[in-house]
C-alpha cells in the first residue's frame, strides 16, 4: 500500500497530476485546492495518497494533508459516494465549510456540488455527523497545539539568549548559541536544559 508519494510534478492536468518518483511516472487523480498549490512543473511535492483497487485498475487519489486524506476515507465510505464525488466535494469545499453544512443538516449547500443529489447528500448527513464534526475537532486541536508549542520553544528560545545577554555574553553569539541548544535538547521546552546547553556550548564544554 501506497502511503505517500515524493517526487517532481511531471504534468499537471485538469483532474489529475504525474509524480515522477524515481524515474516512474505516477498518475494522481487530486481535488482542486491540490492543484492550486502545486509547485511549478519540475519542482517536487509530497502528497499522501488513498489506493484504489479494482480487477481492472489501481487508482491513486492525492492530498496535501493527512486530514483531507481521511475526509476523502469518509466519503468514499457512504453508499453511493465514489471517489470521483468525493474528490467534487473536497473541490468545492475544505472540510471545515462540510462539516458545518453536515452538522447543520443543510443539503441545499450540499446539492450545488456536482454529482451530489438530494438523497446523496441527505445520507452524507445522516452517516458523517458524528465522524466529520469529530475529526474537524481533532485537526483544529492538532493546531492549536502545534501553535501552541511553537510558541513555548521560540518564548524559550528568547528567554535563553536574553539570559545569556545578562550574563554578559554579546548578543549575537548568545542567539547563535540559543539555535544550537534548541537543536540539541531533547526537552525544548526546558529552560534550564536549554540555558545548561546553551552555556556549555559558550564556554566550550559543549564542542
Amino acid at each position: 500500500m501506497i502511503a505517500h508519494l515524493n517526487g517532481v510534478v511531471a504534468r499537471v492536468e485538469a483532474t489529475y497530476i504525474v509524480l515522477d518518483v524515481g524515474g516512474v511516472g505516477y498518475k494522481v487523480a487530486v481535488p482542486v485546492s491540490v492543484l492550486t498549490a502545486l509547485p511549478p512543473v519540475g519542482d517536487k511535492t509530497l502528497l499522501h495518497i488513498h489506493t484504489i483497487v479494482r480487477e481492472d485498475d489501481i487508482a491513486l487519489y492525492g492530498f496535501a494533508q493527512p486530514g483531507d486524506q481521511r475526509v476523502f476515507e469518509l466519503l468514499i465510505g457512504v453508499t453511493g459516494v465514489g471517489p470521483k464525488v468525493a474528490l467534487s466535494v473536497l473541490s468545492a469545499m475544505d472540510a471545515d465549510t462540510l462539516a458545518r453544512a453536515i452538522a447543520n443538516e443543510d443539503t441545499k449547500t450540499l446539492i450545488r456540488i456536482p454529482g451530489l443529489g438530494l438523497k446523496t447528500a441527505q445520507r452524507l448527513i445522516l452517516e458523517l455527523k458524528e465522524k466529520i464534526s469529530a475529526l474537524v475537532w481533532e485537526r483544529k486541536s492538532e493546531r492549536m497545539t502545534a501553535i501552541s508549542q511553537q510558541t513555548t520553544e521560540q518564548d524559550i528560545f528568547e528567554d535563553v539568549v536574553e539570559g545569556l545577554v545578562n550574563l554578559g555574553y554579546n548578543r549575537n553569539d548568545a542567539r547563535k548559541a540559543a539555535d544550537r541548544a534548541m537543536k540539541e535538547i531533547v526537552d525544548k521546552t526546558n529552560m534550564g536544559e536549554a540555558l545548561r546547553a546553551a552555556l556549555n556550548i559558550m564556554t566550550g564544554s559543549g564542542k
